[in-house]
């Protein structure tokens, strides 16, 4: 099998990975109680999404 003939650089390793992170979930205001929920989930607190009664409350 081939091997590398030089090390690679930090600075050339660390080009490399500069895509490399962590991203924030995105989190929007529910529109029911006003809580903060995910994008395109339902609202953990009252049970909405997109106006309807998904999950049922406890």
């Amino acid at each position: 099998m081939a091997h590398p003939k030089r090390k690679t650089s930090k600075a050339r390793r660390d080009k490399r990975r500069t895509h490399y992170k962590a991203v924030v979930p995105t989190t929007t205001l529910c529109p029911q109680c006003g809580g903060v929920r995910l994008a395109h989930q339902a609202c953990p607190e009252c049970g909405y999404y997109n106006g309807r009664k998904i999950i049922d409350s406890l």
